[in-house]
């Protein structure tokens, strides 16, 4: 026997009334979910960028592989909080056959200095240091550095004093003084060179003691010069915190931000997961280099360039800093902070960083390099307002509050022209699928 219920009008009434509002509540709620910025995946359409033109990107990015010019590529394109491209191509492992996966670890290098660059603004957020602060006021032993004037005897550099002492600003744009010892040629650099400056093996402390014995490439204040600033910075969040610089990455910036797969050595149970490290061979086509040092934990945490990480993990942290600081409820850095990080910091007589580095019309702020009037080849017109570095391992990130785009790019490629150009598209290409430009 069938029983039938019939409901009365009132009732069925109600009923349509609150199907519908319990609809218009999951509506709502969704919509909200979605306007999240918090790297869930959307269409480009949804974010104003061309479906073709993200499929342009992943053709881009592919090529290379396919034509050996790169062993693999991980690239990954954020609009608007959402990720609308994330790809892998190749392999991580030629030898072997492992082909590369989202989830690969790279060697980012200077990569590393944007991230030691937020772990020091955190600490100048607490007020625990200003940009104009002698640097000396941390590190007592670079009060009387000397400066090189004009080659010396004996491979040592005739000196004189500092115009004035390097102070904390200088430091974080590579206006100090200081040099790499390798990228460029003078005494002060093989000085560096010959006291094993970066020397894996030893400590931040013994690595800013053998500086204090060295004399500055040039005049605090004088020239942008790609330095060893960065490492120096990681010494000084030491001091100001009392913690190794790997227990105070992971514990103010990797652990809030979800960042679980950066660190500055890979561990055994993610030791397969580490790319390989190539060069371009005969032809162009990768050779393999032997450095296997990112599986051991290191004497020297260089903030200049001794992470090891994954796309998304770095895209968390891009992410953090174009929310103003903050990702999924977790705020890292004041908006106003986050701000000054990507404001020119060059004084009146540099007007650019190095043309071997960055493009003409880049500055630089706190550790990044800025895009202040895009130029071609280098940059496209929708660069503006962009902020960004590179590792020399080949891989990239730009951060755009303009466009409020991020693109992320990585790759096992130390030189070569492919490494440069995959760079370059891959920006150029995110920038042109852009359909509604600020």
């Amino acid at each position: 026997m069938s029983h039938i219920i019939s409901l009365s009008v009132p009732f069925r009434r109600n009923l349509s009334a609150v199907v519908a509002a319990s609809f218009l509540v999951f509506f709502a709620a969704n919509v909200a979910a979605d306007d999240k910025r918090d790297l869930g995946f959307a269409s480009p359409e949804s974010v104003g960028m061309s479906k073709s033109g993200i499929e342009e990107l992943s053709a881009a990015m592919k090529g290379f592989v396919d034509r050996d010019e790169l062993s693999g590529v991980v690239s990954l394109v954020a609009r608007h909080g959402k990720i609308v491209h994330f790809e892998n191509y190749g392999k991580q492992d030629i030898a072997a056959g492992t082909p590369m996966e989202k989830d690969s670890i790279f060697r980012i290098y200077s990569m590393t200095k944007p991230v030691v660059g937020v772990a020091m603004m955190m600490l100048y957020d607490e007020g625990k240091w200003k940009l104009d602060d002698p640097v000396s006021k941390f590190i007592p032993s670079f009060k009387n550095l000397k400066v090189a004037k004009e080659d010396g005897p004996d491979g040592v550099p005739v000196t004189e004093d500092q115009v004035h002492e390097m102070t904390m600003r200088e430091l974080m744009s590579h206006t100090g003084g200081l040099t790499y010892g390798f990228f460029s040629r003078s005494q002060t650099d093989a000085m560096y060179v010959k006291a094993g400056v970066l020397d894996r093996d030893s400590t931040l402390e013994e690595m800013v003691g053998k500086l204090s014995k060295i004399p500055l490439r040039q005049q605090p204040g004088s020239a942008w010069h790609y330095s060893v600033s960065v490492d120096v910075q990681g010494y000084v969040a030491e001091v100001l915190t009392g913690k190794p610089l790997d227990e105070l990455l992971k514990e103010r910036i990797f652990g809030p931000l979800g960042m679980k797969d950066t660190d500055f050595w890979v561990p055994e149970d993610k030791a397969s997961r580490l790319t390989k490290l190539y060069v371009p061979g005969r032809g162009g086509v990768p050779t393999e280099q032997p450095y296997g040092e990112y599986l051991e934990k290191p004497g020297l945490f260089s903030g200049g360039g001794g992470l090891a990480s994954t796309a998304m993990d770095y895209t968390r942290f891009a992410q953090m800093l174009l929310n103003g600081g903050e990702l999924n409820g977790v705020r890292i850095l004041k908006p106003e902070t986050v701000k000054l990080m990507h404001t020119n910091q060059l004084p009146d007589n540099i007007p650019n960083i190095s043309p071997l580095i960055g493009g003409p019309g880049n500055t630089f702020g706190l550790d990044f390099a800025l895009v202040e009037e895009p130029k071609a080849p280098n940059d496209h017109e929708l660069a503006k307002g962009e902020y960004w570095w590179f590792g020399i391992g080949g891989t990239w990130f730009g951060i755009n509050p303009v466009q409020d785009i991020i693109v992320v790019g990585m790759i096992q490629s130390r030189g070569g022209a492919a490494a440069r150009n995959a760079r370059f598209d891959s920006k150029r290409i995110a920038y042109e699928a852009i359909q509604d430009p600020k």
